[in-house]
């Protein structure tokens, strides 16, 4: 069996907590659903947020509305570049898994589409 990333990208409507959790809520069950993942195959899970969210850490939804206890989670900023999406929330999924790389359906919602668009439409 080989790790391997999920990765997955959303926005949020704005910085407050409500939002961010919503955010990611929706990002992690749709990687979820669309890898039928089971949280036990997870390694650890990674966050990231541009730096205008910090009314909450993404990990969390995932704390709170997935339940996840013993899976391992890590929130980071991303690095402040001029011109990058704006209010995004990134998820890095490392999973263990049998699937070859070109399975792995990676996940781009809201206006972070516009971020992978070559995987965001082979969905």
């Amino acid at each position: 069996m080989k790790v391997r990333g999920v990765r997955g990208a959303t926005t949020a409507d704005s910085d407050d907590r409500d939002a961010v959790l919503s955010a990611t809520g929706e990002l992690l069950k749709e990687m979820l659903a669309l890898n039928d993942i089971d949280s036990d195959d997870l390694a650890a899970v990674q966050f990231t947020t541009t730096p205008d969210l910090v009314a909450e850490f993404p990990a969390v939804a995932a704390r709170e509305s997935l339940g996840w206890k013993y899976v391992p989670l890590l929130n980071a900023v991303e690095i402040d570049r001029p011109g990058a999406q704006s209010r995004c929330i990134r998820i890095l999924m490392f999973w263990n898994t049998d699937r070859a790389q070109e399975e792995i359906k990676h996940v781009y919602l809201r206006d972070a589409v516009k971020l992978r668009t070559d995987l965001a439409s082979a969905q």
